[in-house]
């Protein structure tokens, strides 16, 4: 039977190779965010809340269309964040931050809630969890020069946001992963154990919880 699970999480958390290391071992299709350059990002970044709204329109676009393409798709997926992140995150903090205005967002919301209502949810999101520090840390490390600048209150502010989201979603079970502790690239036996927990979580068991003693490095 097929599966899909959604691996959510902030900026530099480690999503994309956990969706790597995932698909390699079940063999399964990777889903990664879309590569499509935005033709706002150069306008965002001169006035952020005069070209907000119609950035965000364009990340929505795009990830409806991957949404659709991975529906489609005959075998088992994982995605790379989901759509439910774009706008429950990503631009709610535009918004909270003053760089949405209020008609533009909730003109966005009423277009997100309308579409996400027709699409198939996941059968399990991965929430990846990690502190500023991590982040900074697995950021630096991967050295990607547009994201050096990235100010540490920005990351804490879309911490909070997805902690709000993850305490209230309903549309499948979550896995919560708290990648502080858990390396899956450094000690294959951290990959195995989320494994694991993806494979029980599967399965349908109600609750599947990282024990301390399972996340040491021995």
């Amino acid at each position: 039977m097929k599966k899909f699970i959604a691996v959510a999480g902030n900026i530099g958390v480690g999503k994309s190779t956990l969706v790597e290391l995932l698909t390699n071992r079940l063999g399964w299709q990777p889903f990664y965010e879309p590569v499509a350059e935005n033709p706002y990002l150069s306008d965002f970044y001169a006035d952020m809340r005069l070209w907000s709204f119609p950035s965000q329109i364009f990340f929505l676009t795009h990830r409806l269309k991957m949404h659709q393409e991975l529906i489609r798709f005959p075998g088992s997926v994982v995605q790379d964040r989901s759509i439910y992140e774009d706008a429950e995150i990503f631009a709610q903090n535009l918004y909270v931050q003053g760089n949405m205005t209020a008609r533009d967002y909730e003109t966005y919301r009423a277009l997100y809630l309308t579409v996400s209502d027709f699409l198939p949810p996941p059968d399990l999101v991965i929430y990846l969890r990690a502190s500023v520090e991590t982040l900074q840390d697995r950021i630096a490390r991967r050295a990607r020069t547009y994201e050096q600048t990235i100010a540490s209150e920005y990351l804490q502010n879309l911490n909070a946001l997805y902690e709000k989201w993850i305490g209230s979603f309903t549309l499948c079970p979550v896995l919560t992963v708290p990648a502080d502790d858990l390396d899956y690239v450094a000690h294959p036996r951290h990959m195995e154990l989320i494994l694991r927990k993806v494979q029980e979580k599967l399965t349908g068991q109600e609750e599947v919880v990282f024990a301390p003693e399972e996340l040491t490095d021995d």
